[in-house]
């Protein structure tokens, strides 16, 4: 038994089908195959039954794939112990972002990131708020970027920006010709969303409850640019994070107008796992990030 078919196992495991496993362990089928057959006859117990149509795992296998991620978080942890007290602004990190932050984010830091720290190799990933805590939290991502929200209590947090939201209408909408927009003004009026699963929603809802401001029920979009293209065809209108705002105003149909009295907005932060040796080189990476951001966003 060694390390590499641990990873099988758990690839098998969390994707249900052979080709999709070995994809993603840069193997050929056969070999995965393979070497799970040769781990089954080493414990002398069955842990897949391989059908046609579909993986099925066995009791025995189910705890064997809890046990071999444990093993390999470990693992990780070991190797960042090595890294961390030889150098800890070097060796590979893996970020992840939230859709509503990385697309809109990235463009501005990463360049800046690369120049500043040359030894660090990034890896970076978009998911959904809960996939990369889980990810985090298993020791598959170093630490995230994303909108801070309750329940993130476990783990380390190092706040980066505050980001307001704007107010994104049709150019012909009425609120297109303000140079502002009070939140009150929306009282009574119904908004955009993005589907369920996205943090934003349940900031912007948050926002939106609080000033008598509903959710208009007929479209949830998946992401940000489906929202904005439904606005410029003049199906309403939503809130959008400030980086998410074009350098034009005025751009693609659509009118974006800072939102006051209050304004809007959220709290942009970088996670990590609390026991993380690690923890220097998210601080360096942090204040770099604020640091432009300060400069970017005032």
């Amino acid at each position: 038994m060694n390390l590499r078919d641990l990873e099988y196992l758990v690839a098998l495991e969390e994707e249900k089908h052979f080709r999709k496993a070995a994809e993603r362990c840069f193997v050929s089928q056969p070999t995965l195959s393979g070497q799970l057959r040769k781990l089954e006859d080493e414990l002398g117990v069955i842990l897949i039954e391989r059908t046609s149509r579909k993986v099925l795992f066995t009791p025995a296998g189910d705890a064997m794939a809890r046990q071999a991620r444990k093993v390999l978080k470990e693992v990780r942890e070991l190797k960042s112990i090595g890294q961390h007290f030889a150098e800890p602004m070097s060796g590979e990190i893996h970020i992840g972002f939230i859709p509503t932050v990385g697309p809109y984010l990235l463009p501005h830091i990463i360049q800046d990131l690369r120049e500043h720290f040359p030894k660090l190799e990034f890896y970076l990933y978009e998911e959904q708020t809960q996939v990369l805590l889980k990810r985090l939290d298993e020791g598959e991502l170093d630490c995230l970027v994303l909108a801070e929200l309750e329940g993130m209590d476990g783990f380390g947090s190092i706040p980066l920006y505050q980001e307001p939201m704007w107010l994104a209408v049709p150019q012909h909408h009425p609120e297109a010709s303000a140079r502002a927009v009070p939140l009150g003004n929306l009282k009574g009026k119904k908004l955009l969303m993005l589907a369920d699963g996205h943090c934003l929603r349940d900031q912007a809802m948050g926002f939106c409850f609080a000033a008598g401001i509903g959710e208009d029920q007929r479209f949830k979009g998946t992401s940000l640019e489906t929202l904005r293209n439904m606005v410029a065809a003049g199906s309403g209108m939503t809130l959008v994070p400030r980086l998410a705002v074009p350098a034009n105003a005025e751009e693609g149909g659509v009118s974006y107008r800072p939102v006051i009295d209050p304004v809007p907005g959220r709290t942009i932060s970088l996670l990590y796992r609390h026991y993380s040796v690690r923890r220097p080189c998210f601080n360096e990476l942090a204040s770099r990030i604020s640091a432009l951001m300060k400069g970017l966003l005032g």
